[in-house]
């Protein structure tokens, strides 16, 4: 077994240390969520906590860890005998992203249950994990259902596993870590809820801090038994300060003061039901066990606010967390004062190596709850959005214009304009690709999944997952006499096993291919346009799309932003579009051909969207219209999905975009079409190619 690196020697990263230890002290604070940038010591941090965590007293040859002080009465393994029992360390278990459902909870032997009436249970992580650690490395990327299975076993305390009549339940309280770097996709608002503690961390810029991690990782590369050994009486005495503060904690007294503190923030910062106050309330007693004290004080319901509240004011999607420490300084403040004195803020000061709540890196995102900018600092244009000239091209589609100078931020090239900001986000309409695909499960179309609507049965390609128990019991009820059948239990085979078939929904990959010339520049037209594509970004957030964005202006198209889970830099990435210049149609087609091949060798199974967001002008170069026309075919060749989001404006319009959406193979719908309400209960499916660009099926919302 290698030496994991000392949980002391970690430089810096004194937000994520705290929680960690926080958490060892008292698992009812709910876990930690570490979001953070990759290289920041996220994975070391949560496995070196291993290391400092106290011994546990477990039953002899009990597979579920039971306590042998009070075993679970319900354990499968159950019931025990007293006096059998041992001491081991406590496990750190990892839960692979790609684990299956079975692996998580556990699996029954369906054959079993059904031939012979027995419980035969084979315990997963949860089971291993029982008065441990459970640690989830890049959680943002496992599926939503194990994640849900997973905070249920954290919140209750207990796995269940119900398959088919046959239940088993067995205790699971562990210590629940999860890291992820934002950039590949966020948790949903009710998933991040759910953790108790949030940090975000970073890598620090300050050149002797970054020295003294190196010069400690090269150490400990070249000998981890060596280094490890140097760190060992730190290690000991923070291992002690747990089991200290463990026995301290139920003696900590949480006053009326701090609870109307810990009430006041919640309701001032506005977070969602009472999690929140019972996070604060159960991180702040932590914090002053931790401390050594048996009072509660003003300093520990902030400090609590940093840890428990940035990521529950996450209201919407692209909403940045963060936390306004000066707007919590007032309500502390203003709600303080009930409980304890000034002078008790000194006690045990010394020996508590929480940071400077004001100097040191702060609970919030970024290193300091108020280092994101607040939504309304995204860029925007000074002024009334009025609208003004386009730039760079006529209102036909003509050749370039010079441009005037109203456009503010034009450069060399076709008259490059600040970039408008985005109109408010609406509900738009589904778009889904057409047929049954076999993708990465997701919320957009339909496919064949591991979870959904039975469709039918067959039979089990390697281990049995979902039984079909009445195509089961169908196919063993003809042998029952050949098999000497003598009782009322029906003997089943192997052979007899049925695999459900199960209908569910995929996410998919939706390329936006957005038309920036300079035709699309006037100031409210592409406010619009901005709207709609964030629009389309929020859809694809709530329905777990994988989204990139190719933007065309000028003579080129620029891969603006590589497939990802991350919806939120795609809406960053629009939120600064530069516009002006011709219009290369043509360019931005060829690019998105060429970003889905590269995506169908990385992930066949996943299934992609195209949407062109334009208003089908063509311009610079010889043939732009033919040669657009040609890109376009080479979807229709690939049967790739799109449609097209007309953005022609105006008393006379020429309809382009609707004869790229017939070469292309999809469909055209306009900005008002693209609204959810604007023809009540319509959800438009995107036509693959082979079918009419003008149909598209219709179902009930």
């Amino acid at each position: 077994m290698s030496t994991p690196y000392p949980f002391t020697a970690l430089v810096g990263q004194e937000d994520l240390r705290l929680a960690l230890l926080l958490n060892a002290v008292s698992p009812a604070v709910g876990g930690v969520l570490v979001r953070g940038e990759k290289g920041t010591a996220k994975s070391t941090a949560v496995r070196a906590l291993s290391a400092l965590m106290p011994e546990v007293d477990v039953v002899s040859g009990c597979r579920f860890s039971c306590d042998p002080a009070s075993p679970d009465p319900g354990c499968p393994d159950g019931p025990h005998e007293t006096g059998a029992s041992g001491s081991r360390p406590a496990r750190m278990v990892e839960l692979p992203v790609g684990a299956s459902e079975d692996r998580l909870v556990g699996a029954l032997d369906i054959e079993r249950a059904l031939a012979e009436g027995v419980k035969a249970f084979e315990p997963g992580l949860l089971a291993d994990a029982h008065r441990g650690i459970l640690y989830v490395d890049e959680v943002n990327l496992l599926h939503d259902h194990l994640v849900d299975l997973l905070l249920d076993a954290a919140a209750m305390g207990a796995s269940y596993v119900e398959r088919e009549g046959v239940s088993v339940r067995h205790a699971s309280k562990f210590l629940l870590v999860g890291t992820m770097n934002p950039e590949e996709g966020e948790l949903r608002p009710q998933l991040l809820d759910r953790f108790g503690l949030t940090v975000e961390v970073a890598a620090s810029r300050e050149p002797d801090q970054r020295v003294e991690v190196v010069r400690r990782r090269l150490a400990y590369d070249d000998d981890p038994a060596g280094f490890a050994g140097r760190w060992a009486d730190e290690e000991s005495a923070v291992r002690a300060r747990i089991v200290a503060a463990r026995d301290l904690l139920p003696e900590v007294r949480l006053g009326d003061g701090a609870l109307r503190q810990i009430a006041a923030t919640c309701a001032a910062f506005e977070v969602d039901g009472m999690r929140a106050d019972i996070v604060m309330a159960r991180t702040a007693t932590a914090l002053a066990a931790w401390a050594g004290r048996t009072d509660v004080l003003a300093e520990d319901v902030r400090q609590a606010a940093l840890l428990a509240l940035p990521h529950r004011r996450r209201r919407a999607p692209f909403d940045a967390p963060g936390l306004d420490e000066d707007k919590l300084d007032e309500t502390l403040e203003e709600f303080g004062g009930q409980d304890g004195d000034e002078g008790d803020r000194d006690e045990g000061g010394d020996d508590d190596p929480d940071p400077d709540p004001d100097g040191g890196p702060g609970g919030g995102p970024g290193g300091g709850p108020g280092g994101q900018p607040e939504p309304d600092d995204a860029p925007r244009v000074d002024g009334e959005p009025a609208a003004q000239p386009e730039s760079g091209e006529d209102r036909e589609g003509g050749e370039p214009q010079p441009s005037g100078g109203g456009g503010g931020g034009g450069g060399g090239g076709g008259g490059e304009q600040t970039p408008a900001r985005a109109a408010e986000p609406f509900r738009t309409k589904v778009l889904s690709v057409p047929g049954l695909g076999e993708g990465a499960a997701g919320r957009r179309s339909r496919a064949r999944t591991e979870h959904g609507r039975t469709i039918g049965a067959r039979r089990p390609r390697g281990a049995l997952t979902k039984l079909h128990l009445a195509a089961t019991v169908q196919a063993a009820a003809p042998h029952q006499r050949a098999r000497g059948r003598s009782g009322p239990g029906l003997v089943v085979r192997r052979d007899d096993l049925r695999q459900a078939s199960r209908e569910g929904r995929e996410g998919n990959l939706v390329l936006f291919v957005v038309d920036a010339s300079g035709s699309m520049a006037a100031r409210q037209r592409m406010s619009a346009v901005k709207g709609a594509v964030l629009s389309l970004l929020l859809d694809a957030y709530q329905r777990r799309d994988k989204v990139g964005m190719v933007t065309f202006r000028g003579s080129a198209a620029d891969l603006a932003l590589p497939p990802t889970s991350s919806v939120d830099a795609a809406a960053v990435r629009l939120e600064s579009l530069p516009t002006g210049g011709r219009t290369p149609l043509a360019a931005g087609l060829l690019k998105a051909h060429e970003v889905l091949r590269v995506e169908r060798l990385r992930d066949p199974a996943r299934r992609a969207l195209v949407v062109v967001v334009t208003d089908g002008r063509a311009t610079g170069g010889p043939e732009p219209v033919a040669l657009a026309s040609r890109a376009a075919r080479l979807f229709g060749a690939d049967s790739v999905a799109s449609v097209v989001v007309d953005c022609e404006s105006g008393p006379v319009r020429l309809g382009l975009a609707g004869q790229l959406a017939g070469e292309l193979g999809g469909t055209a719908v306009t900005l008002d079409e693209l609204r959810a309400d604007s023809i009540a209960g319509l959800v438009k499916d995107v036509r693959s190619s082979g079918q009419n660009s003008g149909q598209s099926s219709r179902r009930a919302a």
